[in-house]
């Protein structure tokens, strides 16, 4: 039996591996294996994904799914899948290494996975161009066109989008106890000012200990995501919808009012320091910690009862937006060393992924009885902890199953969210980091030091001002100004192309 997980053998030539390994994989050309391998007159691709809902993958069950999905799809494409899992925390490196060694042909990855992000990928030149490939395909009508345009890079497309939400907004999220307990008129919040009541409500309730939890985040990213549109994952800068152009967030008035209130906040006890020193409790979400957070929005929002395990009341903070990152939370990429009948058997996968519920049932929950059972209606449940996947890293919600206490109409949920984004300014814009990596890692460190704390109410109100002069000297000192004039030069050039 093949080896269907990767091993503790692999992680011992990480250490010298690792360095560079990426850009071995050669996307022009170099290092694309000479020929195609066949079984049985099937084109065989070998998958790589992640077990994200699972410690350690289990090679046996990981086998019998590649058999019940190789059976399955015998008469239907001629490809064969050999699949490979490998676990969540060691993922971005061993995959790297995979990628380097001409392992993979279809591998998962995300914007946010590290060293496979989808812009890792793009800058090795690690992944198939496969624009030339996909019109016409059962996979690229499977995909709203809207969401392959916000995909792209450089016009070109590199990745193929697991189709499920693609916008990103926030809410402001109410304990709905307290919202009875008071009486809170919610359709009285406007902006963030106007909770500052209901504060003072939780303040003096014995239940709440956090009146307003930031979850330890920067948050001025969420609260400012209508104004800005942030560019290359930063909120140091970003567009300014309004004006088309790039901005210094930290030295905006919008950003210093933003600040000082935060900090008041702190200062009246609405804001706790556990935020600012990322010490909250770990139940605190799911405990009566807390009386006023945020919630990304979703097509089902009924999902952050569950989720909390507490009755929820959610107004919206910002819009919803599609942007150059929102399609790209979970994905696959085709490696840049495949052959073009390799990319071209991973597309014929994919397209059947997308579209037939047998496969997309398999591939995500495993087989059914073993790995899962459903109930009298149908539904997914009791999913076990040998083979586990999730809609949102597998295939287009449109082909698969619902799991147990899933709406009936998920599929039109999700359909009406997405028709209802906004478009971002930027949408398509990619900032290449090559030019600006050392200065810009120094002035993330500065960005962590200072605006993190400023966001979660860690100074005095007083001090808020000084403050914020430390923290831009602290960031030009770290090279700010150059990096601001490079993100602004490509993202002009890129305006001048559009």
């Amino acid at each position: 039996m093949k080896n269907k997980t990767i091993g503790k053998a692999m992680s011992l030539l990480l250490a010298t591996a690792m360095v560079g390994s990426l850009t071995a994989c050669g996307g022009s050309g170099e290092g694309k294996k000479d020929k195609t391998v066949v079984e049985d007159g099937k084109t065989v691709i070998k998958v790589v994904r992640c077990t994200n809902n699972i410690a350690l993958a289990d090679g046996e069950e990981v086998q019998k799914v590649e058999d019940a999905i190789n059976d399955y799809i015998a008469d239907k494409i001629d490809v064969k899948v050999d699949i490979t899992e490998i676990a969540g925390g060691e993922y971005p490196d061993k995959c790297n290494l995979a990628l380097a060694n001409n392992e993979i042909n279809l591998l998962w990855t995300a914007n946010w996975q590290g060293a496979v992000s989808c812009d890792s990928l793009y800058q090795a030149d690690a992944v198939y161009d496969i624009s030339d490939l996909l019109p016409g395909t059962t996979l690229y009508k499977s995909i709203p066109e809207k969401v392959w345009e916000a995909s792209r890079y450089d016009g070109k497309d590199y990745f193929i989008p697991v189709y499920k939400e693609i916008t990103e907004g926030y809410d402001l999220m109410f304990r709905k106890d307290l919202v009875d307990k008071y009486g809170w008129d919610l359709s009285s919040v406007k902006n963030l000012k106007d909770i500052e009541p209901m504060l003072e409500d939780c303040v003096n309730d014995d239940t709440v200990e956090a009146p307003f939890l930031t979850q330890a985040t920067g948050f001025a990213y969420k609260y400012f995501f209508d104004k800005y549109d942030w560019i290359g994952g930063s909120s140091m800068y970003g567009v300014d919808k309004d004006t088309n152009k790039v901005v210094n967030i930290v030295g905006t008035d919008e950003y210093k009012e933003f600040c000082k209130l935060m900090c008041d906040w702190a200062a009246k006890g609405y804001i706790k320091e556990g935020d600012a020193t990322k010490s909250n409790p770990s139940t605190a979400m799911t405990s009566q910690y807390w009386g006023i957070s945020w919630w990304t929005d979703v097509p089902n929002n009924a999902e952050a009862n569950t989720r909390y395990k507490q009755d929820v009341e959610l107004v919206p903070m910002t819009s919803n937006w599609i942007n150059s990152n929102s399609t790209l939370g979970s994905c696959y990429a085709i490696s840049a060393t495949s052959t073009e009948d390799e990319a071209k058997a991973c597309i014929d996968f994919l397209g059947l992924l997308n579209t037939d519920k047998t496969v997309a049932d398999l591939f995500t929950f495993g087989i059914e009885g073993t790995d899962y059972k459903r109930n009298g209606d149908g539904y997914v449940t009791d999913k076990g902890d040998r083979y586990n996947h999730s809609a949102w890293e597998s295939c287009s919600i449109r082909s698969l199953s619902l799991e147990e206490g899933e709406p009936a109409n998920k599929v039109e949920l999700y359909e009406a969210f997405n028709n209802d984004a906004k478009e971002s300014i930027a949408t398509g814009f990619r900032l290449d980091k090559t030019p600006i990596e050392a200065p810009l890692a120094a002035c993330t460190n500065v960005l962590d030091t200072y605006g993190f704390v400023l966001e979660n109410g860690g100074y005095a109100p007083e001090d808020v001002d000084d403050a914020l002069e430390e923290f831009q000297a602290a960031l030009d000192e770290a090279g700010y100004q150059d990096v601001l004039k490079e993100v602004t030069r490509q993202y002009d050039e890129w305006k001048a192309q559009q």
